[in-house]
C-alpha cells in the first residue's frame, strides 16, 4: 500500500525506538516516513469496544513501510483493506529533524468511515517547511462509538479514545522522529475537526497538545444545555441496548462473538455522547466555567459546503417549499425566527434548495465563531477565524462532492497536495496551497499568526481565504 507521491527508490532508515520495541521506516526526497506504527493494542475480541490498551511489544526491528488497514467501517468510498485491527499512526519527518513542531491530523467521515492513509493526508510536503506530521486512524461507526450499561466507565467514545491515546503516544515517542512533545498540534476537518473540539474539552487529553485548528467542523457535541438531551449517557446507551436486542445479542459477550459482517448489516448512526469521562458538559458551560484545554485555537469554514452538508444533516434530498420550515427548524435544532426566515426565503421548491444550502454554510460557520468567541472571551489563549472561498480549478471529469469552495476543499490546499490531481491548477491555487500550508506550520510552530488578526467577535476579524465575493452571514440571526 503506497500513499501517492511516495519516492520507488527510498532507502530504508536506521531503526528507531519507540513503545514496543524498533521499527524501520523508508527515506526519500529529504523525507523520513514511518508507516503503520501500533499505538495500541488490537481491540479485537475481548478488547472490543474496551478502552485502548498498551501496544504489545514485538522483538525484532518491525518494518514500518506500508500501511495498516483501515478500521472497520461501511463507507464504501475508502476501498483500502479494512479491520478491527487499526489502531496506528503514520509519521512523515523532514531528514535530519530536530526539535520540530508537531502536526497531528484526525481524519473526517462522520465518524463512520476515513482513514488516516487517504492519499490526500500525505504529510511530505508539510514536513519539509520544517514540521512533524502525524495521521491516525480511529474506530469508526459500530466499534467506536458503541455505548452500552455493560460497559460500565467505557462505555461510548471509544474512537476519541483512540485519538487520545494516540497522542499520549505522540507525548511518549515523537522526539525519537526529531518533535518537540510540548508543541503538538491537532488538527482535523469535519468529524476531525469536531475531534478538536472534544480534545479541547476531554480532562482526559490535557496536556496532550498545546495548539488545535478545526477545519469545517464543530456540530458534534452539545454547544449549550437545551442541546444536551441528544448526547445524554442513558439514552445513547439505551440505542445500544436496543441494536443489540436487534441483532439477537442477550449480552455484551454474544455482541463480542459477533462478525464485523453481521454487525454491519444492521444500521447505526456514530454519535458522541456526555459519557463523564471523555467529555463531561457542554460547550458553553465549559468555557464559562474556564475548564476548557486553553490552547490557541484556528477554526474555520468553506463558502459552499452547504450543498454537501445538508443532504446528510437532514437525512433528505427533498428541499421543497412545503417541507422548508420543517427542514429548517430541524438544522436549527429549534423553530426559526421570522427574521432569519426573511433572510432566507423558501417560497418556491428552488427557493427553498438555494436557500438550505446556504443556510446550512452560514450555520456551519456560525457554530465555528461561537466556539472561537468563547475561547477569545473566556480563554488566556487566542483565537483565530478564517472564511475559505476559494474556488479550486474545475476537475477534468465531473465533480460530485466537495465541488468549488465545498467541504474538504482546503483540504489539499492545507497539505500542498495540487499535484495529486491532474488539474490546471492556476497561479491562483498554487499560491493558496502555499498560503495555507505555511500558515498551518507557522501557528504549529509557534501558537501565533503575528499576519492575522485575533478574532475578537467582529466579521472584520474573520480573515477570508479567496477571492470569492461571498459575504459573511448576519450571525445574529442563530442567536436564541
Amino acid at each position: 500500500m503506497c500513499i501517492a507521491g511516495f519516492a520507488a527508490q527510498a532507502q530504508p532508515t536506521n531503526p528507531v525506538k519507540v513503545s514496543g520495541g524498533a521499527i524501520a521506516g523508508a527515506h526519500a526526497d529529504a523525507v523520513d516516513t514511518y508507516f503503520g506504527i501500533p499505538y495500541a493494542a488490537p481491540p479485537v475480541g475481548k478488547l472490543r469496544w474496551r478502552a485502548p490498551q498498551p501496544v504489545v511489544a514485538w522483538k525484532g526491528v518491525r518494518q514500518a513501510t506500508s500501511f495498516s488497514a483501515a478500521c472497520a467501517q461501511t463507507a464504501v468510498w475508502i476501498t483500502d483493506p479494512k479491520s478491527e485491527d487499526c489502531l496506528y499512526l503514520n509519521v512523515w519527518a523532514p531528514e535530519k529533524a530536530e526539535k520540530l513542531p508537531v502536526l497531528v491530523w484526525i481524519h473526517g467521515g462522520g465518524y463512520y468511515g476515513g482513514t488516516g492513509s487517504q492519499p490526500g493526508f500525505n504529510g511530505a510536503n508539510l514536513a519539509k517547511r520544517g514540521a512533524i506530521v502525524v495521521t491516525i486512524n480511529y474506530r469508526l461507526g459500530i466499534f467506536g462509538f458503541f455505548a452500552h450499561p455493560e460497559l460500565k466507565e467505557e462505555s461510548g467514545n471509544q474512537g476519541l479514545r483512540d485519538q487520545i491515546a494516540a497522542l499520549r503516544w505522540v507525548k511518549n515517542n515523537i522526539a525519537a522522529f526529531g518533535g518537540d512533545a510540548g508543541r503538538v498540534t491537532i488538527f482535523g476537518e469535519s468529524a476531525g475537526a469536531i475531534s478538536v473540539g472534544i480534545l479541547t474539552a476531554s480532562p482526559m487529553a490535557k496536556g496532550l497538545f498545546q495548539r488545535a485548528i478545526a477545519q469545517s467542523g464543530n456540530a458534534g457535541w452539545p454547544m449549550n444545555p437545551d442541546e444536551y438531551s441528544a448526547y445524554d449517557q442513558k439514552r445513547v446507551e439505551a440505542t445500544g441496548v436496543a441494536f443489540a436486542h436487534s441483532v439477537g445479542a442477550k449480552n455484551l459477550a454474544a455482541l463480542r462473538a459477533m462478525s464485523v459482517e453481521t454487525l454491519h448489516k444492521q444500521s447505526w448512526s456514530a454519535r458522541v455522547s456526555v459519557d463523564g469521562h471523555v467529555l463531561r458538559e457542554d460547550q458553553t458551560s465549559l468555557y464559562l466555567n474556564h475548564r476548557q484545554n486553553d490552547v490557541p485555537l484556528l477554526v474555520g469554514w468553506n463558502a459552499e459546503e452547504g450543498k454537501d452538508l445538508a443532504p446528510e444533516i437532514l437525512n433528505t434530498g427533498e428541499f421543497t417549499a412545503a417541507r422548508y420550515k420543517e427542514l429548517v427548524s430541524k438544522l436549527l435544532g429549534h423553530a426559526p425566527s421570522e427574521d432569519l426566515l426573511a433572510a432566507y426565503p423558501g417560497a418556491s421548491d428552488a427557493q427553498a434548495k438555494a436557500s438550505l444550502d446556504q443556510l446550512t454554510t452560514d450555520w456551519w460557520g456560525w457554530r465555528k465563531v461561537y466556539w472561537a468567541g468563547l475561547q477569545a472571551k473566556y480563554g488566556q489563549s487566542k483565537a483565530y477565524a478564517y472564511y475559505f472561498t476559494h474556488r479550486p480549478a474545475e476537475p477534468s471529469t465531473p465533480c460530485g462532492y466537495g465541488c468549488g469552495a465545498g467541504h474538504g476543499a482546503e483540504i489539499r490546499y492545507v497539505f500542498d497536495n495540487l499535484d495529486q490531481d491532474s488539474r490546471q491548477w492556476s497561479v491562483a491555487d498554487r499560491q493558496m496551497a502555499a498560503r495555507l500550508a505555511d500558515t498551518w506550520v507557522q501557528f504549529a510552530r509557534t501558537g501565533s499568526l503575528p499576519d492575522w488578526p485575533a478574532y475578537d467577535g467582529s466579521s472584520a476579524s474573520i480573515v477570508r481565504l479567496g477571492e470569492g465575493k461571498d459575504k459573511l452571514p448576519d450571525f445574529s440571526l442563530f442567536q436564541q
